[in-house]
């Protein structure tokens, strides 16, 4: 190995105010990072308030609205309901029908002997 001393920066200054410096380099990007993971955390922050305030004042629409949709599902059944009746009517209707029928038919024979 060679005795040779490492040559100096020509800086001029000393290792450690040189190290320093460095450090206070750093400690100005985290400062400048710092302002700036403020300013996103207010922007933030604005942002969760709005998104807030606007839950509140769509919330009286969607209790509206889930109101509304209940009140036609409850109509929805009782139409459920009619037409079930109805159906069974009819159905009974074409029942008496068609024994009416099967009398007449028979009335019919008879008076045709």
């Amino acid at each position: 190995m060679s005795e040779e001393i490492t040559q100096g920066i020509p800086d001029g200054r000393s290792f450690e105010d040189r190290v320093f410096a460095r450090f206070d380099v750093i400690d100005a990007r985290f400062d400048g990072m710092d302002a700036r993971l403020d300013g996103m955390d207010a922007r933030l922050q604005s942002l969760e308030t709005q998104a807030e305030r606007r839950a509140l004042e769509t919330k009286p629409i969607w209790e509206r609205a889930l109101a509304e949709i209940l009140e036609l599902k409850q109509g929805l059944a009782n139409v459920e309901r009619k037409l079930d009746i109805l159906t069974r009517d009819i159905v009974q209707v074409r029942a008496d029908q068609a024994h009416a029928e099967s009398r007449l038919g028979k009335l019919e024979s008879q008076s045709l002997e």
